[in-house]
């Protein structure tokens, strides 16, 4: 763990920091915009499920409004012309979650169990996006970067239990680092991916 507490440390000095600090005030000031804008990122979190990220992001802008109004057949159609994965279930997964737009609670346990096609790691990831900072986004670039520097063992599969344990050793390791969870998981990923994204 120490060599990647001094990677992220040096991360800290570059002019990364600045670009992550930045990114970390916009999702702050989201949560604060409430209502439709809540909502799409929702469904932005909903797409990353088993998908690329960044494909993601671009999706989510050329589909902006059509996740408030389109209805399931139309929305899947969207998706699939845009190229996502699975356009048909993630299209229901939406559809459903409209009935929570205006009183989505800031609380992964609650997330999870109302809103199909979110796992823990989806919902930490809202969580993050509108700037609460205490969840960790356990995804395999977050695992494969934890593995290299054997600060643990690759899991077989992440029940909520492992995810929640691997959750502590990065809780850890942010508390050392004086970061939240949610500025220590854009060190990483960049460490990672050489990409700071949402």
């Amino acid at each position: 763990m120490d060599e990647l507490i001094r990677q992220v440390q040096n991360l800290r000095e570059s002019k990364i920091r600045e670009l992550i600090d930045k990114r970390i005030r916009q999702f702050k000031s989201l949560r604060k915009q409430g209502g439709d804008r809540l909502f799409k990122e929702l469904c932005f979190c909903i797409m990353t499920a088993n998908f690329d990220a960044q494909r993601a992001i671009d999706i989510q802008k050329k589909i902006d409004k059509g996740f408030l109004e389109l209805n399931e057949a139309n929305l899947a159609k969207q998706l699939k012309t845009h190229g996502h994965r699975f356009p048909n279930a993630r299209a229901k997964y939406i559809t459903e979650a409209r009935r929570h737009k205006n009183t989505l609670k800031f609380d992964r346990s609650w997330l999870v169990k109302n809103i199909k096609g979110l796992g823990y790691k989806e919902a930490s990831h809202f969580l993050r996006n509108v700037g609460c900072d205490n969840c960790a986004i356990v995804d395999f670039h977050i695992i494969d970067i934890l593995v290299r520097h054997k600060t643990i063992k690759r899991p077989k599969t992440i029940t909520p239990k492992k995810y929640l344990e691997i959750e502590k050793v990065l809780k850890k390791m942010a508390d050392k680092l004086n970061l939240t969870l949610a500025e220590l998981d854009f060190y990483l990923w960049y460490l990672e991916t050489k990409k700071v994204l949402k």
